[in-house]
């Protein structure tokens, strides 16, 4: 039993070294120079002890080398400490193009996770071994925390916007999942595992029956159409709202002159509150979906959106052979 002990869980992802190492580090940097002080506390307590014969201590006037040593070395540490930190916080931040993605919603008290393929999980999330997967989370109520104590990995699901983390995991094995925010009486039973499963053993889980709630994109198309966005977002000219296809990431400027970003907080804010964006060149009559819209089903519809190609350009005059033309858009009638 001694030897299982451990005062770290088990490192079960690529991050999860570098953390423990920074950490590591941290204490014994602490460690020495609480010594260190204490160390000279005893000493000059016991040789400047008051004495019939003591003699008066002289100022700290001219101890230029002495300041200057104090004063490097903290600050050399300091920076040492500051770019490793940097540079773990910039990794951990930076997820790899080809992450698998994950949508998860906390909700009090369980965690509701969906993969792309369909697939739903409440409490548990499947992932395969040494690929590198990226979690979009939210929450429906109150502020959780998605934390992996194995994996080194802890992100706060916040009401009302979407936050991202990633992990990659290295050993296949169950580990716990926490919420690591206090989220209400029963905060301590939201709790659940991740499950890392050899590649081939989580293909063949991922396209199993059981739990799936069918592809993510098929289903934001379907509540796309059910909502009757297709009648303003045709991609064609004279349409009432923008084109949506190829929209995601990239630059969008707006009525009032500003210039943003189409990621999935802009997504989620014009389906929402579509007044707060509106895109320059179109009226603000779009409704708001809230209230109308669950979490899953605004996951879904960004899916959707996310999914749809950029247009395609054909020649300006096509129907002349031999001749060069400038390359013109061509929007289908998808939302």
């Amino acid at each position: 039993m001694i030897g299982r002990f451990s005062l770290l869980p088990e490192q079960a992802s690529t991050i999860a070294g570098q953390v423990d190492a920074l950490y590591f580090f941290l204490v014994a940097l602490s460690a020495f120079f609480s010594v260190l002080i204490a160390v000279a506390v005893i000493a000059f307590a016991i040789h400047f002890r008051q004495s019939k014969d003591r003699q008066v201590v002289p100022s700290g006037e001219g101890f230029l080398a002495l300041e200057i040593t104090w004063t490097v070395i903290p600050f050399i540490l300091v920076m040492i400490i500051f770019g490793w930190g940097a540079r773990i916080f910039v990794t951990m931040h930076t997820p790899p193009d080809d992450a698998m993605q994950v949508y998860v919603v906390g909700k009090q008290w369980m965690w509701k996770l969906q993969h792309v393929e369909g697939r739903r999980e409440i409490n548990e999330l499947h992932i395969p071994v040494g690929r590198p997967v990226k979690l979009l989370m939210t929450s429906e109520d109150v502020i959780h925390s998605f934390y992996v104590p194995a994996f080194r990995v802890k992100q706060d699901a916040v009401p009302g916007r979407y936050t991202s983390m990633w992990f990659q995991a290295d050993k296949v094995g169950e580990y716990h999942l926490f919420c690591a925010e206090f989220c209400g009486t029963q905060h301590a039973r939201m709790i659940g595992r991740v499950v890392v499963m050899e590649p081939a053993e989580f293909q063949a889980w991922l396209s199993g029956t059981k739990g799936s709630g069918g592809d993510m994109v098929a289903s934001g198309q379907a509540l796309f159409e059910q909502l009757g966005c297709q009648s303003c977002h045709q991609g064609e000219t004279g349409a009432r709202g923008p084109a949506l296809a190829g929209l995601f990431n990239k630059q969008v400027t707006l009525a009032d002159g500003r210039t943003v970003v189409a990621d999935d907080t802009y997504l989620r804010e014009s389906i929402l509150n579509p007044q707060a964006a509106v895109v320059a060149g179109y009226q603000p009559i779009m409704p708001t979906f809230k209230g109308l819209v669950s979490e899953e089903g605004l996951l879904e519809l960004m899916t959707y959106i996310k999914s749809l190609p950029a247009p395609k350009t054909i020649p300006a005059d096509a129907t002349e052979p031999g001749k060069t033309h400038a390359m013109l858009p061509v929007h289908g009638g998808q939302g």
